[in-house]
């Protein structure tokens, strides 16, 4: 029976159905009619199964719904029936959910009524299924166990031993309506469902309406939504980003190619190996060592690049699902980290265009707080970020209302375009014009401070109220917090909030350690989380500023997927910069190892951290494990005889039952622990001897995160946010304890918390910590430059940072952390960990670099040559060898998207620096580890002002010169003896 009191039969010689109403004998309608059923849900219709039945997802009231939206109200929703409330059993061909284990058996609706497509049997089963009515051996159909108030007896059955020449009508008459069998049944027919309906898809229609983001012209407009034909969940359903796989006409080739070269070197090494020189052993042996070495490196290098991919984000299906239109922003808070140490060395102008870019991301103000971290106690860095606060009031409802790109002034006036482009607005012209006179002032006011700051007063440093800035002594201060820009504080000039400034100098004492960046970085944890609190943190360095401002926005579009976002720890942008002139002599751009080497971690476990422009989970940075996920049940009972449920049954039961009352222990085990936590947050710890059980789980939060309840209580806020009734000065006050010198003492911080110590790259080792527990990243690369820094473009400056990089890999070489022997039968996968080892080893193969570099000189001076007489074969073996070189090469290149010119200079540096910096950053290792001498560095310069490309050919002379250009000495002395030679002997 429908939903209309009317019955479906079948005829004995047409293959339809026909529906009567008791009420229209006369009126049937046929089969292609009842396909017709439109799901509730999306108002697609519901298609037929393979058996010819419309799909019912519901078997207490079968209220129509198609099979995607029950899936997706089974994987997503809360797998009940819209209706009946009934929980949704697994239809035959749906995947499994969790709690269908909990399931008896399996309901397989798909073959309910299974005839083998015989239309009597088939209409005599949906009256069965309707009426309750059995079919008795004689074929005769029989009324069982029915209501004799439902059927009218002087009304005959008709069955189906009987000839007809059309369709059979069977005539109920209607029954009295029950009100509650009619709505708790077949409600959905009635006037009261009808209003539900109304009800539950205005609601749906409003938590998918579309928030238009200013300059964002790629989601839809208000006429497509209110499009009534539009379906309402399909855009909000759908994945925020995806993966797009290098096409195969450009990866197969290459991969073809990695593995002809493996061969070709294999047979290259048996020829070598095979063919020594005797009257020159030494040579040739040295030389077979630094290419097996060599052989090796590349490998580690290779293999991490076999399977690319790129990544495209969907920022209007974001604002789809987390933005609704006069409600507020759903989308998570960010807490934006930026570090700066020496702002003679590092210009307060460039930081703060760095800290007005943050200010003016496109995203929701009270989603974001700005920290700036002065580990230089420098006065100058405070007095220039109380200017930019203010100077930040007329730059961002400037930035917003025109939707200028980029938001940082000084390279968006700077920029040599036409800027007029794409701007209507009449006040445009006027207003920028005011703006930039704006920013000049601002300019001379910032320079005047530096200038101002080059000549120390012997009495140090003085306030404006008259009291001594507290940082006068670097390395001897108390911590400092500064709150320039809140919520509830200074406006811009149109009477808008503005995001939070916060400036923050931690604590410094003789006799602590304060691990430099690291250090700086692990303080700025703890102060956000207990002013802020924010569930996902963005640092960048004082000198890369957001060149897109939806940069936030297109790394969310990865955190917050509802499906694959709960697994990644943090996600990298890549590095681009400013200020390089066109040919890059020195590599600064790196774009082998950003648009090649990246993008083949990403296709692995993801891309390394390269300590700017990465934004992070907090919980991943606490050094949780991520999850993981659930293993689907067990489908023994699906594909194995039923004996074998019966034997091994009882023992699931069991091991479910136990898994159960775990899972209830640990979460009563959580729920305690956190409530415990936020009732201390006030009171502090008391009573451990008293309570010793109680405090147990406290007591280890302690020694994990340090001796501050707030702090602690905000760990276990996974969605972040600050405690309910907390004042601002007692977070203050807090915030201020947990930047103390000596807060870190006997905890994890920088051993399996926040940025790990143990070398000045601690962006590698950080990041690979977070890889061995099981996290992954992801390599995010829009179409703009989501982040712009500046560069060492003098090649004495290149080289001294370089050498810093490599420093850091021989550290963690040497450390307990070193990818060869750290974090086996952890969440790290073989070929990350093989691209880990290739990030540390590197250094090493400067040893065989310079001396294969040297061996030709050698040869040429004593006349004794690494390789005899080559043979067909061996000539055959080399120029194979050197094509294979060349083709992997140029296929890279190809589907990398990198030009030759870059792919020279990168391997032009490789030999500069692998022959110099390289070398002594090795030397530097090992007297660090083994004798204990230890290395102090000095911050790179940025580029303030000077002229573009003022330092490029200026030389400086430094000590790591001293090998490379020795070995252009003896290279040039060699060639010149072995040309005279030759003229001479012949």
């Amino acid at each position: 029976m429908d939903t209309n009191g009317r019955l479906v039969a079948g005829s004995h010689n047409r293959n339809e159905f026909v529906l009567i109403n008791a009420d229209e004998i006369g009126r049937v309608t046929s089969v292609k009619e009842l396909s017709g059923q439109i799901c509730q849900i999306c108002g697609d219709e519901i298609e037929f199964n393979v058996d010819g039945e419309p799909f019912v997802a519901c078997n207490e009231c079968a209220f129509p719904v198609c099979r995607p939206c029950y899936e997706y109200e089974r994987r997503e929703g809360n797998q009940a029936c819209p209706q009946c409330k009934t929980r949704y059993k697994r239809i035959k061909g749906s995947p499994r959910v969790d709690g269908d284990e909990d399931e008896d058996e399996f309901d397989d609706l798909e073959h309910e009524f299974d005839y083998n497509g015989n239309p009597q049997q088939v209409a005599e089963a949906a009256l069965s299924s309707r009426l309750n009515i059995g079919r008795s051996a004689s074929g005769i159909t029989t009324p069982s166990k029915l209501d004799a108030a439902a059927i009218n007896s002087e009304i005959p059955l008709l069955t189906y031993g009987q000839e007809f020449n059309g369709p059979i009508y069977i005539v109920v008459p209607p029954r009295p309506m029950d009100p509650k069998k009619d709505l708790a049944v077949y409600g959905y027919g009635t006037v009261a469902w009808k209003e539900r309906m109304e009800e539950w898809k205005k609601k749906q229609n409003e938590k998918l309406q579309v928030v238009k983001h200013q300059g964002d012209k790629g989601g839809m407009n208000g006429d497509e939504l209110d499009d009534p034909d539009l379906p309402k969940m399909d855009e909000g359903r759908q994945p925020l980003s995806r993966k797009l796989p290098i096409p195969s006409s450009k990866i197969n080739p290459y991969r073809m190619v990695i593995l002809l070269r493996m061969a070709i070197l294999g047979l290259f090494f048996h020829y070598r190996i095979r063919h020594p020189v005797h009257d020159a052993f030494g040579l040739w042996l040295t030389s077979i060592i630094c290419e097996i070495w060599f052989a090796v490196s590349w490998i580690f290098d290779q293999f991490p690049k076999w399977s690319p991919i790129e990544r495209e984000t969907y920022l209007d299906r974001l604002s789809l699902r987390y933005e609704k239109e006069g409600k507020p922003s759903e989308l998570a808070s960010v807490d934006i980290f930026v570090s700066t140490v020496d702002p003679l060395k590092e210009p307060p102008l460039i930081t703060a265009n760095t800290v007005l870019s943050i200010l003016a991301v496109d995203y929701p103000i009270d989603k974001v707080a700005c920290y700036v971290s002065d580990d230089g106690a420098a006065m100058l860095t405070f007095e220039a970020l109380s200017e930019t606060s203010e100077f930040a009031r007329k730059w961002v409802p400037f930035c917003k209302k025109f939707s200028i790109e980029p938001r940082a002034p000084e390279w968006y006036f700077a920029q040599k375009v036409d800027y007029l482009r794409d701007k209507v607005e009449p006040t445009f012209v006027r207003e920028r014009r005011a703006m930039k006179r704006e920013y000049e002032e601002f300019k001379v006011r910032i320079n005047g401070l530096v200038a101002m700051a080059q000549k120390v007063p012997e009495e140090g440093w003085t306030m404006q109220d008259g009291t001594p800035w507290p940082g006068n002594n670097v390395r001897d201060h108390p911590g400092m917090i500064q709150v320039f820009l809140g919520q509830n504080g200074v406006r811009d000039i149109e009477g808008n909030e503005l995001p939070r400034l916060i400036y923050v100098s931690r604590e410094k004492r003789p006799g602590f350690e304060h691990h430099k960046k690291a250090g700086a970085m692990n303080s700025l944890i703890r102060v956000s989380a207990v002013i802020s609190n924010a569930p996902y943190l963005l640092n960048v360095d004082c000198d890369h500023y957001i060149n897109n401002s939806k940069a936030l926005r297109e790394a969310m579009c990865f955190m917050m997927d509802p499906q694959a976002g709960k697994k990644i720890c943090y996600v990298q942008f890549p590095q681009r910069f400013d200020g390089i002139d066109r040919h890059d002599r020195y590599s600064n751009r790196n774009v082998v190892f950003f648009d090649i080497n990246m993008k083949g971690l990403d296709g692995i476990q993801g891309p390394i951290y390269v300590g700017t422009g990465c934004v992070f989970r907090r919980q991943a940075l606490y050094g949780y494990d991520a999850p993981k996920k659930a293993k689907p049940p067990g489908k023994t009972c699906n594909c194995w005889p039923k004996w074998c449920c019966c034997c091994f049954g009882s023992r699931k039961k069991n091991r479910k039952g136990k898994s159960k009352d775990n899972k209830k222990k640990t979460k009563n085990r959580e729920t305690s622990t956190q409530i415990h936590a936020l009732e201390n947050i006030e009171e502090g710890i008391e009573g451990i001897d008293s309570e010793k059980t109680s405090l147990m789980p406290q007591i280890k939060f302690e020694k994990k995160f340090g001796q501050s309840p707030v702090f602690i209580a905000s760990t276990l806020l996974e969605d972040g946010g600050v405690p309910h009734g907390a004042t601002s000065a007692s977070l203050l006050k807090e915030a201020i304890h947990v930047i103390s010198c000596g807060y870190e003492d006997k905890t994890e911080w920088g051993k399996e918390v926040g940025w790990i110590y143990g070398s000045v790259t601690e962006d590698i080792l950080t990041g690979f910590k977070m890889h061995c527990h099981g996290w992954r990243s992801v390599y995010c690369i829009p179409k703009r430059a989501a982040f712009k820094g500046s560069a060492p473009i003098n090649l004495s400056d290149r080289l001294h940072q370089v050498l810093r990089w490599a420093l850091g890999s021989v550290e963690i070489l040497l450390s307990r952390h070193c990818p060869i022997w750290y974090g086996y039968g952890c969440g790290l996968k073989p070929l990350e960990r093989f691209s880990y080892i290739n990030s540390v080893v590197y250094p090493l193969t400067s040893l065989p670099l310079i001396i294969y570099c040297t061996l030709p000189a050698v040869c040429l001076l004593t006349g004794k040559f690494i390789v005899p007489e080559i043979s067909n074969y061996a000539s055959i073996v080399f120029m194979g060898l050197f094509i294979s070189i060349a083709v992997t090469s140029i296929l890279e290149m190809q589907w990398g998207g990198v030009g030759i010119d870059d792919w020279w200079r990168n391997e032009q540096f490789w030999v500069i620096g692998g022959a110099s910096s390289h070398f002594f950053a090795l030397l530097q290792g090992l007297l660090k580890v083994l004798a204990g001498v230890n290395t102090n560095f000095t911050v790179t310069s940025k580029a303030a002002d000077d002229g573009e490309f003022s330092e490029l050919y200026l030389f400086k002379w430094t000590s790591l010169l001293v090998p490379p250009m020795t070995l252009l000495i003896i290279n040039i002395i060699g060639v010149a003896v072995g040309i005279s030679d030759a003229i001479n002997n012949g």
